[in-house]
């Protein structure tokens, strides 16, 4: 179908284009909510096609709508008022709703006055805001009910695309439900604004709890990220880390298109480990982007310069882009909008959250939508061809093995754990791989360097045991040599599984 915008590019994306024209909607949310913004921004939006666009207000006088509207840099110049605003004469009355309420103003002749603006402006667009002020000048139920039924009738034969507003608890809204064609809901939590639409004849619409903020720029609407809706053709090329050990390691580099999960505890090189895949992909021209969630821009710059990743130098070039989050000020459906924009404007290639616990704190609904939400971002990463980097921190320094505290398995392609490990009264470190879908991988241990001159990835520790409780022992017998074992190897298989027998232990 036809769609017609709301003035609001997030809402239109949410109602799959914008709203059905000649149709009827209701807006509907409690005080402080948005709506006659939403009313306003739907009428300028009309006014910028070259349409006619009305307001019918009760409330506020139309010097005070466009004040109020020229704060947050919108512009009503085209939109014309019928204003039905109490007067300060009758404001001055001792009883001014009476007054007001009286037969000089009664329901049936603001209806007239509807109509008559209605006839002689002919408009495409109309807002009345609120529809509350029919039903207190009613007087009874049913005759505003028959009132609005009426002029919705009306309305719709002339063509127009019209928008209620109303309040959760009004009887006008309950009523508007019924002869309306979509509902959209505006809720308020805190200092979080929602959005949501439980009716919409013609099409479906992006569900869940899309948040919009009422910004000194306006409106902004961050919809629920869908990745079913989105994606692009690309090689599912391994990507290398710039280190020959490292890629062994992990037979060839990080696949395109995946997401792996580095973990470890705090301090073992978990960032860095993971900037130096963008370091080898600023050589190769590509662009990458660290979101940073528990960790300050002066300190990961700092760092990463010394010990031999250039970031300064990549940022220069627009092969590296370093976003410092804030938690408490940003929802993850609105960090899904900014990792939406650097991989579709700006063409980023890995994106790599640091850390995953810092990221959770920006939930407002539990843990479990947090993680249904992180998933879904990895999802549209992968159809995207975008590879994904999740930094995660566990508890433990050393003792009892974790991959990870934040229940990230089922999302990873891929997990790669750093371990602090005592040797002799030396704290040293070790990289591993537990996880990798696409492909072998090598299932040793190797020690990890962070130098001067950049990550140092030694041999694989054959001649170690216990490595993962954190105080590792000397073979008893190690290999002179430096052999692997053969269970070492990818793929490798048991003697009993090649020649198709039970294993010892079945016999």
């Amino acid at each position: 179908m036809e769609r017609i915008s709301t003035g609001v590019s997030g809402l239109d994306r949410i109602l799959k284009g914008g709203l059905v024209p000649g149709r009827r909607y209701l807006l509907e949310g409690g005080p402080g909510t948005g709506k006659t913004v939403f009313g306003l921004k739907f009428l300028a939006a009309g006014v910028e096609r070259g349409e006619t666009a009305l307001c019918v207000n009760f409330e506020e006088s139309p010097d005070a709508i466009r004040a109020n509207a020229a704060e947050i840099g919108l512009d009503l110049d085209g939109v014309d008022f019928l204003d039905l605003s109490p007067s300060p004469e009758e404001a001055r009355n001792e009883e001014p709703y009476t007054v007001f309420a009286a037969d000089e103003v009664e329901g049936p002749s603001i209806t007239d006055r509807i109509l008559d603006a209605v006839d002689d402006l002919e408009p495409d667009r109309i807002v009345i805001d609120p529809v509350t002020q029919l039903e207190l000048l009613s007087p009874d139920e049913y005759q505003f009910r028959k009132q609005i039924r009426s002029l919705a009738t009306y309305l719709e034969s002339k063509g127009a695309t019209v928008v209620f507003t109303s309040q959760p608890d009004d009887t006008g809204g309950q009523t508007l439900q019924y002869v309306t064609d979509g509902t959209i809901l505006l809720e308020r939590d805190r200092d979080v604004r929602y959005v949501r639409v439980p009716k919409f004849r013609g099409s479906g619409v992006l569900t869940g709890d899309h948040v919009f903020r009422i910004t000194d720029d306006g409106l902004k609407v961050a919809p629920e990220l869908m990745p079913e809706a989105y994606g692009q053709s690309f090689v599912a090329e391994p990507i290398s880390s710039g280190i020959p050990e490292m890629d062994e390691l992990l037979h060839g580099g990080l696949e395109r298109g995946t997401t792996s999960v580095l973990s470890g505890p705090t301090g073992v090189g978990k960032t860095t480990t993971g900037t130096q895949f963008m370091k080898e992909a600023a050589g190769r021209g590509e662009r990458s982007v660290v979101y940073l969630f528990e960790e300050n821009e002066a300190t990961f710059m700092e760092r990463s310069e010394a010990v031999n990743i250039p970031v300064k130098e990549m940022r220069e070039r627009g092969t590296l882009s370093v976003e410092v989050m804030e938690p408490l000020e940003t929802t993850p459906q609105e960090f899904c909008e900014e990792v939406r924009r650097e991989v579709e404007e700006e063409d980023a290639r890995i994106v790599m959250i640091d850390g995953i616990k810092g990221y959770s704190v920006s939930a407002r609904d539990g843990e479990e939508s947090h993680m249904r939400r992180l998933h879904a971002l990895c999802r549209y990463l992968k159809n995207m061809g975008v590879t994904v980097v999740l930094v995660d921190e566990t508890a433990s320094v050393t003792g009892e093995f974790r991959a990870t505290d934040s229940s990230l398995s089922y999302i990873a392609d891929n997990i790669i754990f750093l371990r602090h490990v005592e040797l002799q009264g030396e704290l040293r470190k070790v990289i591993g791989v537990l996880k990798k879908r696409t492909s072998g991988y090598e299932r040793l241990l190797r020690e990890l360097e962070i130098t001067a001159n950049g990550i140092k990835v030694g041999e694989p520790l054959t001649n170690l045991r216990g490595i993962l409780t954190g105080t590792p022992e000397l073979a008893s017998n190690p290999d002179p040599e430096g052999r692997r074992p053969p269970w070492a190897n990818a793929n490798w298989e048991p003697p009993w599984l090649r020649d198709d027998r039970r294993p010892p232990w079945e016999r």
